[in-house]
This record gives structure tokens, sequence and C-alpha cells, in this order.
């Protein structure tokens, strides 16, 4: 029983961290790069929004209530990889940003529903053997969560580092970090299969 868990939670932690996914590892760079450890509460609830968003996908995907079009998922990833990098440069060292925390939020948890779909159809195959569907989900959920919160402390901790020891500033560190990003996931969106086709 057990050795179920953690296999599930273990395959949950994997799929983040897949260095051949690295998409997910990208969105949660742009998610997390604005922010200090002080703001650890409001970027374990982005990341958190992230994860119920992804997961909902992955129930609506195990229960066939919803079907996907992989070309059009494939395509849609690298945009909201893109459009976070993007807010980001447009909003870095603004104060405004605390009062659109909402609209942050609710954001977060749509491109988590973007990104779990994207994963629907492996998922469902997997959850096939599983009796237990919504357990399976729930440990496969705890393991993605606890794969973001690793990715989002080693950001963290690399902006904390490159401020504080090689005093580059906030704005810089935010600026560079998701005009990197972005030059990453551009070619993914123009070779995405949903471009080429047409």
């Amino acid at each position: 029983m057990l050795d179920n868990f953690w296999f599930n939670v273990q395959y949950g932690m994997n799929h983040v961290l897949d260095i051949n996914g690295y998409d997910h590892v990208l969105f949660l760079m742009v998610l997390s790069v604005p922010y200090l450890f002080k703001d650890w509460k409001r970027v374990l609830l982005l990341v958190t929004m992230f994860t119920l968003g992804h997961t909902l996908s992955l129930v609506l995907a195990a229960y066939s209530i919803v079907t996907v079009n992989g070309k059009l998922v494939e395509f849609l990833i690298p945009i909201t990889i893109l459009i976070t990098a993007i807010y980001n440069v447009f909003t870095t060292g603004k104060k405004a940003k605390s009062n659109k925390i909402g609209l942050l939020f609710f954001t977060t948890l749509f491109f988590g529903l973007v990104h779990g779909l994207g994963f629907a159809r492996e998922f469902k195959m997997f959850s096939g053997q599983s009796g237990n569907k919504l357990e399976l989900l729930i440990e496969f959920a705890l393991g993605i969560e606890l794969a973001q919160v690793i990715i989002v402390f080693v950001v963290l901790f690399i902006g904390f580092l490159c401020q504080t020891v090689f005093r580059v500033s906030r704005r810089d560190w935010v600026m560079v970090i998701s005009a990197l990003v972005a030059g990453l996931v551009i070619p993914m969106i123009l070779g995405s299969q949903l471009l080429s086709n047409t």
C-alpha cells in the first residue's frame, strides 16, 4: 500500500522534473521569478492553484469528461509560458502587482488546466490500470506539488544569491530570466504541429 503511494507520488514528481518535458519547469520559473523568500505564502498559493488546475484537467480526462486535441494543447502550453514571461517584463518594478493578485491566481489556475491537458492522454493510460482513480490522482497531485515547491525554492534561492551576493537588481533579474524563458518557448510555439500543419 505504502509502496503504491510512493510510486504514484514519485510519478507526479518525475512528471514535473522530466528533462524532456521542461515546459513545466519553464512555467514555474517565470511564475516565481518576480518574488522573494518573504513572499513564500503568495508563491505557494500560486503553485497550488497551478496544481489544482493541472489535477482538474486530469480528473476530466481520466473520467472521459473531456477529449483533448493534442496539437492544440501542445501549441497552448508554450503560449501560457510566453504570456507569463511577457507579463513579468511589463510589470516588474511596479507596485500595483499586489492589487492584481486575484487575476494572477485565476490565470495560474487556467494555465494549470492547459498544462494538465498536455499530460491527460498519458495519465489516462496510467490510471486505466488503477482500481481507484481518485486516490491515484491525489497521490499524483501531491508529487506534482512537491516537485513544484522544490523548483520554486531553487528559483527563489538563486534569485536571492544573485540579488544579495552579486548585487543584481531585482528588476534586471526578473527581466533576464523572463527574456531567457521567452527565447526558449518561441521556437516551441513556432515548431508546434498546429502551426506546421496550417
